[in-house]
């Protein structure tokens, strides 16, 4: 029977479950993250996916990818829950961590809550970035993360006011491809959250940002890894 269990390795010890979320939720339905901090590098994680199917695709559009400098190893785990080798994994569930977690329990933030705990998401910034119009005021960061990663991985995300009476938000992608897809499939589309439901404008940044260009990333919470 395959597997629907995948080993994330060579991950920083700084990771986040959110990070991982957003390295492997375009693969299919995550069950949960245990992600493992050992007291030395490298941490590492396994993903359960409710498909066999999704857990190999994961390991086919992952294994290898750079993420932060470090070359992530991805692959299937046949040792099941609580049945990992230690002298494979480096340690199995001896180093506590993040334990296992649904989705719901690290997103982050709350709908009601207006901007959750920050009006900032995943905090790598890029080039590839969009201006977001005609948001509701209700809309979180990651209400508007959750809507824009239908077009690929989303980096950073940030919502503000547009001096008009509504919010605006800031997003940024990973690559050329996944902004352009953007462009093209959420422009005029519809955003909703439990409280609104608006069509919004997406358009290419070309001036640096919105809210001032460098001053609104620096305003985010950044990363920085020595390589």
């Amino acid at each position: 029977m395959s597997s629907s269990r995948v080993y994330v390795g060579n991950l920083p010890l700084d990771v986040r479950e959110r990070e991982i979320d957003d390295l492997f939720y375009k693969y299919g339905r995550i069950r949960g993250i245990d992600l493992k901090t050992p007291s030395r590098p490298p941490a590492f994680a396994f993903i359960d996916y409710e498909d066999p199917r999704d857990a190999a695709d994961a390991v086919r559009g992952r294994d290898g990818y750079d993420f932060y400098g470090s070359r992530i190893r991805v692959e299937l785990s046949h040792g099941g829950r609580g049945g990992l080798s230690s002298d494979r994994y480096g340690g199995g569930d001896r180093y506590g961590g993040g334990g296992s977690r649904g989705r719901d329990d690290y997103r982050g933030g709350s709908a009601s809550a207006g901007l959750g705990p920050s009006p900032f998401g995943p905090s790598r910034r890029t080039d590839f970035r969009v201006i977001v119009t005609n948001l509701p005021l209700s809309a979180s960061w990651q209400d508007l993360k959750d809507h824009m990663r239908k077009a690929g991985d989303v980096t950073f995300t940030q919502v503000m006011k547009d001096g008009r009476g509504g919010n605006m938000g800031l997003v940024d992608f990973s690559t050329m491809d996944d902004m352009q897809t953007a462009l093209r499939k959420l422009d005029q589309s519809e955003f909703r959250n439990p409280f609104d439901k608006t069509l919004i404008r997406v358009k290419e940044d070309r001036g640096g940002g919105a809210a001032g260009g460098g001053s609104s990333a620096g305003r985010g919470r950044s990363r920085s890894r020595s390589r």
